[in-house]
């Protein structure tokens, strides 16, 4: 009988090997204490408070808006419990909780099918286990899974259309209601009260079993645990026990190109260089952000021979309809000739915009008014130096 080195496979499991198959060693394989970070905690935190403010809401079949005082009440608990520290990151989890009360509004305890939902999904000779944070009735034919983030970042839409994550959470939840026609898939970002949603195909759920269950055969297989270094090591939980982290933040190279001629040599030796920034710039900001808060209570900061201080960056914006008609008081022109003149659109508020006429309007009306759009588009192209690695047989 063939010996796994897991006894089952999770996404947690199977992400920490993809990103780092060292800290995959340290944490699975040598068991070693995990040290996890101020995002963590305040993440579990944050979840916590809501599983438990949700669930309280089901046990008493409740159908109307959750106690915004109950949830200030089970972040205070769970603050202490995790032993978070510093006024700012508690006001933040305030904000957090007060906005997803808001947000949910009057909920039907009867629409939510399950928290922290246990998972077993049989993949090749594996178990695949997790829990789903969240499941919703939409409808009678429609089910939603709800994962909660606290990232500070929002995922690119790439990265929400193609999470491992919500695929594995999705082949779960449909041999566990299988009356559901449909599944919709969301990523609600509490820190940005934003919910990114997305949808699986047939070809992408088979797709993704099949890369579990590959992965799952490459952390049994694996011989060698290279560490991967980027810039999320300062965030791991095993950088303390990692030799790899520790030498790179003394900037420690293993390799100087000594020809620039030699084209492979200065592209190795560039590679390096580029992992190397990327650590200590996030070191920097890590180390950075430890000054700030320091500087929230005092005018400056003198350590080690630096003084350090907060400056206020001033940004001036002018509104349009009163800008155009001073100009043209002051010059006589047209407002037309003005417009054209100093007015341009906001890229990202115009996306935006047309993301919520795709909503509204027939998806043919808004496709035809991004390409009109598209053709009365001015581009302008400049030089930009782009690195990719390439994959060889």
């Amino acid at each position: 009988m063939t010996k796994y080195t897991n006894n089952h496979l999770s996404y947690s499991r199977l992400s920490r090997y993809e990103q780092c198959p060292l800290s995959f060693k340290l944490h699975y394989i040598d068991k070693q204490q995990a040290e996890p970070g101020l995002p963590l905690r305040f993440g579990k935190a944050i979840h916590s408070v809501l599983e438990n403010l949700v669930q309280e809401h089901m046990l008493d079949e409740q159908n109307g808006p959750l106690s915004e005082d109950r949830a200030l009440e089970l972040w205070r608990s769970e603050w202490a419990s995790q032993g978070l520290v510093g006024v700012e990151v508690f006001q933040e989890g305030i904000e957090i909780l007060k906005r997803f009360v808001r947000d949910e509004g009057v909920l039907d305890s009867h629409d939510v099918l399950a928290l922290e939902k246990e998972i077993r999904l049989k993949v090749g000779p594996f178990t695949v286990l997790g829990y789903i944070d969240r499941v919703n009735r939409v409808d009678d034919e429609t089910i939603e899974i709800v994962d909660y983030k606290s990232n500070r970042m929002l995922f690119a839409r790439d990265e929400v259309d193609n999470s491992l994550q919500l695929s594995i959470y999705e082949l779960a939840v449909r041999q566990l209601w299988p009356w559901a026609k449909k599944v919709k898939l969301t990523f609600h970002m509490l820190r940005h009260g934003i919910r990114q949603e997305t949808s699986r195909t047939t070809e992408q759920l088979d797709a993704a079993i099949q890369y579990v269950e590959t992965v799952g055969r490459m952390t049994e297989e694996a011989t060698e645990y290279p560490a991967r270094l980027n810039s999320n090591c300062v965030w791991c939980d095993h950088q303390q026990g990692c030799p790899a982290y520790a030498d790179a933040l003394r900037g420690k190279r293993d390799f100087i190109c000594q020809d620039l001629d030699d084209l492979d040599r200065v592209a190795r030796e560039r590679e390096e260089v580029a992992q190397l920034a990327k650590i200590l710039y996030a070191r920097k900001r890590e180390l950075e952000g430890v000054l700030k808060s320091q500087l929230k209570e005092r005018d400056e900061l003198v350590v080690g021979g630096v003084r350090y201080a907060m400056h206020n960056v001033a940004k001036t914006t002018h509104p349009l309809d009163q800008t155009i008609e001073l100009l043209g008081q002051a010059t006589g022109q047209s407002w037309q000739r003005l417009l054209v003149e100093i007015a341009v659109v906001d890229n990202k508020k115009l996306e935006a915009l047309l993301k919520k006429l795709g909503k509204t309007h027939d998806r043919s009306t808004v496709s035809l008014l991004k390409a009109e759009l598209s053709t009365v588009a001015e581009k302008k192209h400049s030089p930009r130096f782009w690195a990719k690695r390439v994959v060889t047989a």
